[in-house]
């Protein structure tokens, strides 16, 4: 297998790199991560996936358990009912997190469950038993499958049992068998599937639309055009062939380290939330824009906090959440919506309140100017969020609603055309606005309730 620390990086598969990293990021915090590559044959989709097994932590288990029982909180038939002091005198064990994959050939019993033939051919102790499939072997960890959009156009069965499992979070998994009791089983498990948009059947969106709602992030793959990221490609293939043993242990110390750092990343940033600025700003994209699934915003809202934890920042900028939202809304919305909304979003500025640190909202950062108005409350005017404007001419002009209040507070306005002599409505002391401190409290009041 190829080694994931040592993969070329390159300007087309840098956000599939990033979004497996956030994904594993999410299995620590123990919330599962949907996550679909599309891109063209031989872009390295599958590579990537199958490599970040690599770096994925390990989990502690229940001795012998096939369905990876947390200690802490055990879920199979035949330890969830057990105590703290009963699971004690079993033991538990560090194994590998799992990485399973569902072939094009599975069964429903391969995947879901069976009877367990092994337990009642038992000659001497026959016994019906249910042999647990490969997405309750999977909690805790990845089910992988390639080209997912061939599987539900040819097995619709396999697909059922998918929207179960990614439907809710965590998931779920029926196993019934006859003449043994029907098992319901919560499951905790990351679906990442690769595929070719181009080829047959097509996309997965135009094949099984609810299957390809279930998926949190899309990324889409490309190819590089840089001579160096392909010169890279072909030093590793050399140096497979060459089975250079140095790189091997180099490799697997890269792995130990990328572990332990992944583990402290998720412990540290465990507790990091959303603020309600931008939590409002997400919820408002969901309104304007008619946008159908609630997991599309639910979506938006945590790959935003995992791609803040992924750089190690303890604030959620808006920048977050303009990075994910097309991955989380490239299979939901048609192409037309998802160019207005990145189109409305663009172009953020600062917001700096003075009771709270200031926060860099942009890739460039600019600070206020002394005596000009800034407003921590009203991300939509000061962040880049669009609202609703009805007045055509000051949207044109790039105004906004807060403009004659930010004139009032900072003293600054432009001397105007005085043409509303002799009109009541039009007179108004906004247009002959004083600085502040050289308002009496009857000005102000006057003022204000002008402005409203």
């Amino acid at each position: 297998m190829k080694s994931y620390m040592e993969l070329a990086r390159h300007d087309g598969n840098a956000t599939l790199f990033e979004v497996v990293e956030m994904g594993i990021i999410s299995m620590l915090w123990n919330i599962p991560l949907h996550i679909h590559a599309e891109g063209l044959r031989g872009t390295g989709k599958t590579t990537i996936m199958r490599a970040a097994r690599q770096i994925m932590p390990p989990i502690d288990r229940i001795k012998g358990c096939l369905y990876n029982c947390d200690p802490v909180n055990p879920h199979c038939p035949s330890h969830k009912h057990l105590s703290p002091e009963e699971i004690a005198a079993i033991g538990t064990e560090t194994v590998l997190r799992p990485f399973l994959e569902i072939s094009h050939s599975a069964k429903i019993g391969t995947i879901a469950g069976s009877i367990d033939l092994q337990k009642i051919t038992n000659t001497a102790n026959p016994e019906a038993a249910l042999l647990p499939g490969i997405i309750p072997q999977a909690h805790r960890g990845v089910i992988f499958i390639d080209e997912i959009n061939r599987l539900a156009d040819t097995s619709p069965e396999i697909t059922d049992i998918l929207l179960d499992v990614m439907g809710t979070k965590p998931g779920r998994v029926q196993i019934e068998e006859t003449g043994l009791p029907v098992v319901e089983l919560p499951v905790q498990v990351s679906v990442w599937a690769a595929s070719n948009p181009d080829e047959e059947p097509g996309p997965l969106q135009e094949i099984r639309r609810q299957l390809s709602d279930r998926f949190d992030l899309v990324v889409e793959m490309g190819r590089t055009t840089s001579p160096d990221a392909i010169a890279d490609i072909l030093i590793q293939s050399e140096q497979r062939r060459l089975g250079n043993k140095e790189v091997s242990v180099k490799t697997a110390d890269h792995s130990a380290r990328m572990q332990k750092e992944m583990d402290k990343v998720a412990k540290k940033f465990e507790k990091l939330s959303m603020p309600d600025f931008l939590r409002n700003y997400i919820a408002r994209l969901y309104v304007k824009y008619n946008l159908e699934s609630f997991r599309a915003i639910e979506a938006i809202q945590h790959a935003a906090l995992l791609h803040c934890a992924l750089r190690q920042r303890e604030q959620p900028l808006v920048s977050d959440i303009l990075k994910v939202i097309p991955l989380a809304l490239k299979h939901r919305v048609d192409m037309d919506t998802l160019t207005k909304i990145m189109n409305s979003s663009s172009d953020p500025k600062p917001v700096v309140s003075s009771d709270s640190p200031a926060m860099n909202l942009s890739s460039q950062q600019k600070k206020n100017k002394p005596g000009t108005f800034s407003s921590g409350y009203e991300p939509a005017v000061n962040d880049g969020i669009e609202t609703e404007i009805h007045d055509n001419s000051q949207q044109k002009e790039g105004k906004s609603i807060f403009q004659p209040l930010k004139q009032l507070f900072s003293g600054k306005q432009k001397p105007e055309e005085d043409t509303s002599q002799g009109d009541p409505v039009k007179a108004s002391p906004l247009n002959k606005a004083k600085r502040l401190p050289d308002m009496n409290l009857d000005e102000l009041i006057k003022s204000e309730g002008d402005f409203k």
